[in-house]
């Protein structure tokens, strides 16, 4: 067989090397990041627990002031010794 023109020559090897390039692409869908996704779990949690936890210092806020008000109220119901007879 002949040589083959310059031109040919230069054309399969850029053929070639998109071919080889073309290969190397992965097809489909990409692979799941499973390390983003515990990330994204974690950080979710995160925020729910975060919101329990307000609403539990909230609720001891409540409970605290409540047992307070009792505790005055008692107080004041409370006769002094002797006054009564």
């Amino acid at each position: 067989m002949a040589a083959e023109p310059a031109t040919y020559q230069s054309s399969r090897r850029a053929r070639d090397a998109g071919a080889l390039a073309g290969l190397a692409a992965p097809r489909g869908r990409g692979r799941r990041d499973r390390r983003a996704e515990r990330i994204a779990r974690l950080e979710q949690e995160k925020q729910q627990l975060g919101q329990e936890l307000a609403k539990a210092r909230f609720v001891l806020d409540v409970q605290a002031k409540l047992h307070a008000l009792l505790a005055t109220i008692s107080e004041s119901a409370e006769p002094e010794n002797g006054s009564t007879k």
